[in-house]
């Protein structure tokens, strides 16, 4: 008997990139060590010290939650595949996989006079995703896997989201070899929009 979706074990591999990617955010962040701290006004002090990791792990769990979110949608909406899909597929992955890397460097050095950088990479990571989100889409729109002609309007305004971005985190990444601080700021706000999105268009 044929699966009912062809993609099912390209989901099931997409699942477990984003729950290892997810996973490996928290190993940034870092308990204060017991030794160097004497009072509790010095353990109140040195978790300061640690909550630019911590904004940065919230804000990239955010960014991966909300590409899993998108993807699951996107993947109930194409029951064929192809070969040229799957590697799509997998560029997407690779940007989701790499992106705990700049953010342990933005969890690091992101209130430092040098945190350019570091967001620069972040952004730049973002607009990569937005480049595989758009061969993703395009990809299953090109070969004709999706279900049907409701499901693939619902991929064209996905699709939509990934043409905005590209130049938005392209720009943003420009932006932050000058002010760096207000890119990471601005970078929030937009995931916080893209959030909101989100859900306005799931109870739409």
């Amino acid at each position: 008997m044929p699966e009912a979706n062809a993609n099912a074990r390209l989901e099931a591999l997409s699942d477990g990139v984003f729950a290892i990617a997810m996973t490996l955010l928290v190993i940034e962040l870092h308990a204060p060590a017991a030794h160097t701290i004497g009072t509790t006004s010095g353990l109140w002090n040195a978790l300061q010290t640690v909550a630019p990791a911590f904004c940065a792990f919230v804000l990239s769990f955010a960014v991966i939650f909300i590409t899993w979110v998108n993807h699951h949608g996107a993947i109930r909406l194409i029951p064929r595949t192809c070969a040229t899909f799957m590697f799509a597929n997998g560029l997407l992955l690779l940007t989701v996989a790499f992106i705990p890397f700049p953010t342990a460097l933005l969890g690091e050095f992101v209130l430092t006079d040098h945190a350019a950088p570091a967001v620069v990479l972040y952004d730049g990571v973002l607009a990569c995703q937005a480049i595989a989100w758009i061969v993703l889409t395009r990809t299953a729109l090109s070969n004709n896997l999706i279900r049907d002609d409701q499901a693939a309007a619902t991929l064209r305004r996905s699709a939509r989201s990934g043409y905005a971005a590209l130049p938005l985190y392209s720009l943003l990444a420009f932006a932050a070899l000058w002010v760096p601080l207000t890119v990471a700021i601005v970078t929030t706000a937009t995931w916080i929009v893209w959030l909101v999105m989100g859900l306005h268009a799931k109870h739409a």
